[in-house]
């Protein structure tokens, strides 16, 4: 009876949120609604699928011509569900924090809350400095990634700029998100963005089934342990897209009914990534140890330059994902994050965009740069702190007591919680952040001495005049 008594209250709070924003019956607010202003279960959906592919779509055939095609797609199951159960205790653990402080009167309206604030309210200002730091610089890395990922993929469209010019043209056209307010506003964005990915994966795979096998194919991975956990690692990134878990949960009317909603996106993802990584190393093989960029290999054709335009669009969109949190950071740092002045934030925000941009310039390896960010920034922003920072908020008996979400008998209760996060500390710990960062950096070091920083078109080829 207590903790249906809890739900009630924790419910409540959130059912007067979604009445007042349902206020407005006005045609543009019909339209606001309907385009701009969602908070639904099925947004939050949408959000998570759409932020979750991205441009790792184009990278994970690499993954399996140095995994192999069994580890591959082993991989990309287990770090599914490991990337879901993750997101799971990330909702928790922020239902548990806005229950608490909307008991203490605190009001959010004008207020995003964010994980680092979660950390700092169940936790402590130790844990929020480590929420702060693992979880802004790999948001930082993974804006940093979209822009190389728009260079990579124009270049295949049109050759007359190289790769590093068209990042900067990307790096003006991106810095526009900073009049996205919140994800409250992605509801069009974010139903496109998914539409775009689903094409994209779909013509991948169909346009490698057609092209058939090249001309003595070899799948030879895996070969090395460097490239094979630098692989894992790139697929450890692909499923670590919830960093942005808290920021798509605040935007819900609802936010406690996000308990699945990643779960499900994650097993629709899957029907992307799997077939479409599956085709094209089926197709070409060790061809994409030097092609990061899966998109390279395929033939030019109306289908393939549709993929490559709906991608820029897409991680357009994924950049914003990515750096709206850390535009609500800086916002709160010099203290205009409440304010009601869209202007105003905006002009506030542009100062965010400029190291993003000049990092993407010094370091434009497509593929081996996701590898050394999954394991040296996602192995600990949203695998090993939520799961950690779970078993500390309720080692005491009273806290897992008064819980607001307790864990599911099917799984074991506490017990079976916290074996599963013991196991997720250990395994991405050893082979996530060890193992991998240990790979990932070596490929990473091969890529500059190979390039050089600042490389002025990383693996073109050669340009026919």
């Amino acid at each position: 009876m207590a903790s249906e008594k809890v739900e009630t209250v924790v419910a409540g709070n959130y059912l007067e949120m979604e009445r007042e924003e349902e206020g407005s019956k006005t045609t543009s607010g019909k339209l606001s609604r309907l385009f701009w202003h969602g908070g639904s279960v099925y947004d939050a959906w949408f959000s998570c699928a759409s932020n979750q592919v991205a441009q790792v779509l184009l990278t994970l055939p690499y993954s399996f011509s140095q995994l192999g095609m069994l580890s591959g797609i082993i991989f990309q199951l287990f770090y599914g569900l490991m990337g879901s159960w993750t997101a799971y205790l990330i909702s928790v653990l922020y239902v548990e924090y806005r229950t608490r402080k909307e008991r203490e009167k605190v009001d959010f309206r004008n207020h995003v809350i964010q994980w680092f604030e979660v950390l700092d309210g169940l936790l402590g200002k130790h844990w929020r400095n480590l929420g702060l730091f693992f979880n802004c610089t790999f948001l930082l890395f993974g804006s940093v990634i979209q822009l190389i990922a728009c260079a990579s993929n124009i270049y295949y469209i049109n050759d007359n700029l190289d790769k590093r010019t068209w990042t900067y043209i990307f790096g003006a056209c991106c810095a526009t998100t900073v009049f996205i307010p919140s994800f409250h506003n992605y509801r069009i964005w974010s139903f496109l963005g998914l539409i775009m990915t689903t094409y994209t994966a779909w013509y991948m795979a169909i346009a490698s089934l057609v092209h058939g096998q090249v001309e003595g194919v070899k799948h030879s991975g895996p070969t090395k342990l460097v490239l094979y956990f630098t692989g894992a690692t790139n697929i450890l990134y692909t499923f670590g897209g919830h960093a942005v878990t808290v920021e798509i949960m605040h935007a819900m009317w609802k936010p406690q009914k996000f308990k699945m909603i990643y779960l499900i996106a994650t097993l629709y993802v899957l029907t992307l990534t799997l077939p479409s990584a599956c085709a094209v190393y089926w197709a070409f093989g060790d061809l994409l140890l030097t092609h990061s960029n899966a998109l390279s290999l395929l033939p030019r054709t109306g289908f393939r330059d549709t993929a490559v335009v709906l991608m820029l669009i897409h991680q357009f969109i994924t950049f914003g994902f990515a750096c709206t949190p850390l535009y609500f950071v800086w916002e709160k740092f010099i203290g205009v994050h409440e304010t009601k002045s869209l202007l105003k934030r905006a002009l506030a925000r542009l100062p965010v965009v400029i190291p993003i941009w000049f990092l993407a310039i010094i370091f434009p390896f497509f593929g081996p740069i996701n590898s050394t960010v999954g394991s040296l920034l996602v192995s600990f922003t949203v695998y090993i702190i939520p799961a950690m920072a779970h078993m500390v908020t309720f080692a005491s008996a009273p806290a897992r007591e008064n819980a607001v979400e307790r864990p599911p008998s099917r799984l074991g209760g506490w017990v079976g919680l916290y074996s599963m996060n013991v196991f997720v500390v250990v395994w991405v710990l050893v082979v996530g952040f060890g193992l991998g960062g240990w790979a990932s950096m070596i490929n990473f070091i091969r890529q500059i001495d190979t390039f050089g920083l600042f490389a002025k078109c990383y693996q073109c080829p050669p340009h026919k005049a």
